[in-house]
């Protein structure tokens, strides 16, 4: 029949009881699953890391701005890599870091969700903040 019509026969499911086929255009039908990945491929997000660098005694109108960018991170849906550098004397402070991360996660609690708890790295305390998925 499929070679009467000028078309090919595809076998679609060979598991099953008995093989299931289709007489269709296979050029056409190869070409047609080829744009259906493509236009997949263009609709999916990539979630990026964006990081935001602080000190422990940051000022206020610094930090302000700071949590404007985050915030502007969450909405476009992009996770946000919070690090909290420390230099000389500040090491002997690390409380201080601690607490100005707790302040970030409380801020950030409705939008967004803590996916690494802070941690100490050598002189750097870092803390990773995902947004919720709505």
């Amino acid at each position: 029949m499929a070679q009467e019509q000028g078309l090919d026969l595809v076998e679609i499911a060979p598991n099953s009881s008995p093989p299931v086929c289709k007489i269709l255009d296979y050029g056409r039908y190869k070409y047609q699953a080829q744009k259906k990945a493509a236009e997949a491929r263009k609709k999916q997000k990539v979630v990026e890391i964006k990081e935001i660098k602080m000190r422990p005694n940051i000022d206020t109108h610094d930090y302000e701005v700071k949590m404007k960018n985050m915030l502007r991170f969450f909405e476009a849906g992009d996770k946000v890599k919070v690090t909290l550098r420390f230099r000389g004397r500040e090491m002997a402070h690390q409380d201080l870091g601690m607490k100005l991360l707790m302040k970030v996660k409380d801020e950030t609690a409705d939008i967004a969700k803590v996916e690494s708890h802070p941690k100490l790295e050598g002189r750097q305390m870092m803390m990773v903040l995902a947004p919720i998925s709505r």
